[in-house]
């Protein structure tokens, strides 16, 4: 008992992906929107710029930082304006079931996983969502997150994200990288070769790979080490 309301009032976070007109309605008029969500949860939420990109995708990077319970008011204030936004009519009652993308590192995907998947199977039992854990992308040099999915209804979105989060908390590491910075500068797209051309956020919509980098340290460019 002790370490669960440890655990509950220790600073973490969560990451996931937000299109960028999901990240318009969240941050409202002026930040009107961002700040009441922040007032009346407690957590803080940051957005990557318009621009900064998960790698691969042409999504914004959103997190929440906080004690955990306050990390999920957030997250369910922000998770019901966008289900609100989408205006979703079903000629049933059923609440429609969407997908939200959270961004875990590859070394913390494997507490989630849990022994034979143990774990991810007793996450997805207990809050009925969907819950899977994307392959790592070897398209990226460098990039050491996933993506993992919830699908459900706001309820069992809210339910998964809770018992993930609260297993990512007993992970020192995972606490630790809360102040990474948001952008994928250092991230290589493998081009043709295996010649590594650096991701570099674009000033643009559409997502461009330049500043070839043939040395590991070419045109100034640093490579990641890898343990």
């Amino acid at each position: 008992l002790f370490l669960l309301s440890e655990n509950a009032e220790k600073p973490t976070y969560v990451r996931f992906l937000v299109s960028n007109a999901a990240a318009g309605s969240v941050i409202g008029k002026g930040g009107s929107t961002i700040t009441e969500f922040q007032s009346k949860s407690g957590a803080r939420i940051q957005l990557s710029r318009s621009h900064e990109f998960f790698p691969g995708t042409s999504d914004r990077i959103i997190m929440v930082s906080g004690a955990i319970d306050d990390i999920l008011k957030a997250v369910e204030l922000i998770l019901a304006k966008l289900l609100d936004e989408l205006n979703i009519k079903d000629n049933d009652d059923s609440e429609p079931r969407t997908k939200v993308r959270l961004i875990v590192s590859n070394s913390s995907c494997g507490s989630i996983i849990g022994k034979g998947g143990a774990t991810i199977k007793s996450f997805i039992e207990g809050s009925q969502a969907g819950i899977k854990i994307s392959p790592q992308d070897n398209n990226f040099y460098g990039l050491n997150d996933r993506l993992v999915t919830v699908t459900g209804t706001l309820d069992e979105q809210l339910r998964a994200i809770d018992l993930i989060l609260s297993k990512l908390c007993e992970d020192p590491h995972y606490s630790q990288a809360m102040h990474a910075p948001f952008s994928y500068a250092g991230i290589f797209f493998s081009g043709f070769h295996g010649i590594p051309y650096a991701y570099m956020l674009p000033s643009v919509a559409t997502a461009t790979y330049n500043s070839m980098s043939y040395a590991p340290n070419g045109a100034g460019v640093k490579f990641p080490n890898h343990k």
